[in-house]
């Protein structure tokens, strides 16, 4: 049996409340690594191209306040 498949039978004989739980330990595991990955993006520069694009929308009238 995989690690995966491990996983998904364990996961699977949780209780409610045990599934509850870790469900969201997971949702906060998954934004964290996203929080990484963005700020990784960022320092090696592969945002900027888009931020330029934004704000040159921006400068150009083409946005709207939130």
């Amino acid at each position: 049996m995989t690690k995966l498949e491990q996983i998904e039978k364990s996961v699977s004989e949780l209780s409610p409340e045990e599934l509850k739980a870790f469900a969201a330990w997971f949702e906060a595991l998954q934004a964290d690594l996203w929080d990484k990955q963005i700020e990784a993006d960022a320092k090696a520069g592969r945002l900027d191209k888009l931020a330029e694009q934004a704000l040159a929308d921006h400068r150009a009238g083409r946005t709207r306040p939130l």
